[in-house]
């Protein structure tokens, strides 16, 4: 099938939105199909669309609809569309769910925050990743990574926060990835710095970077306030690296209920006291290290090809 890819972030961006568009366009040519990404819809024919953002595509969607109103459409709700812009914005994104004829989900909660009308046509599809092995941590330090953009929804300095007054005798260090959205954001990150000489920022950096301080870091912290369902979750996964998470929705969605390093949302006293066992308590680390590779089979690239397939082969095709 010729397939249209919406995406509301442009070509080059880094955000979430438009690596997702990337990494969709990528499974589509391997399942045999013709996709292009676009952020503005052009009318011309295809066989289907995948929107990503419910809210920020809204016009993109509406526009499809009325040009084949038979034309099978597909929809992947972001954590903002599931999480803020269901409530600050109603109508717009719900009638996006309405007009779509499949909706895709990144972890497995996401049934639970949108309307029953539309649960039925609900699918979930877990992001692989490349399997990465594991390299000799550094020994001089405890190395704690966190890869995620500098934005609120991130809730980006938590982990710097955490460990500002941890004793000396511990080696933590926490290493950030990351582009700061706003100017205020690499201001913050570069103040922190200098009062915190456990935090280091390294700013947007290259994925093989992020990959290659993933294969040595001991942890990664995931201190968002909201996921729609990170990727990144998923490179860890892939990597056999524990994981500290916030206890959100979109985090146990992909980690599963009885993940044990999970700390409740904005309470950085409780972070700290995790990343202490971590480095204290070598067992709890390697149990949550056991805790993350018995989830490997769930996010493989087969699966989510399989997955993909089905969620295609479910649509009706235009007459």
């Amino acid at each position: 099938m010729k397939i249209t890819i919406i995406t509301p972030a442009k070509k080059g961006d880094r955000s979430g939105n438009r690596a997702t568009a990337n990494r969709w366009s990528t499974v589509l040519k391997k399942l045999g199909h013709k996709p292009r990404t676009l952020t503005e819809y052009d009318g011309a024919l295809s066989d289907a669309m995948l929107a990503i953002h419910a809210w920020r595509s809204a016009g993109a969607i509406e526009q499809y609809r009325k040009t084949f109103p038979t034309g099978p459409l597909i929809l992947c709700l972001a954590g903002t569309d599931i999480y803020r812009f269901q409530e600050s914005h109603p109508e717009e994104t719900r009638r996006s769910m309405e007009l779509a004829d499949s909706l895709v989900c990144l972890h497995d909660l996401v049934r639970l925050s949108i309307p029953k009308s539309q649960r039925s046509k609900l699918h979930f599809i877990r992001q692989s990743a490349a399997p990465l092995k594991r390299q000799t941590p550094l020994a001089r330090e405890f190395e704690i990574m966190v890869a995620g953009h500098l934005r609120d929804e991130k809730d980006p300095f938590r982990t710097a926060m955490a460990v500002r007054d941890l004793h000396t005798r511990y080696k933590t260090r926490i290493v950030h990835m990351g582009k700061a959205i706003d100017p205020s954001f690499a201001e913050a990150a570069a103040e922190e710095m200098r009062e915190n000489v456990r935090y280091r920022w390294l700013g947007e950096i290259p994925r093989w970077r992020v990959r290659q301080q993933m294969a040595r870091t001991r942890a990664m912290v995931i201190s968002s306030r909201m996921e729609g369902g990170a990727n990144v979750v998923s490179e860890a996964i892939m990597a056999g690296l524990p994981v500290i998470a916030s206890k959100i929705d979109g985090n146990v969605g992909l980690l599963g209920a009885d993940y044990e390093g999970y700390y409740p949302v904005e309470d950085e006293n409780a972070l700290r006291a995790l990343l202490m066992r971590l480095e204290d308590e070598p067992r709890f680390l390697k149990r949550l290290a056991a805790q993350i590779r018995a989830l490997k089979p769930m996010f493989t690239e087969k699966r989510e090809l399989a997955e993909w397939k089905r969620v295609l082969s479910g649509l009706n095709r235009p007459e």
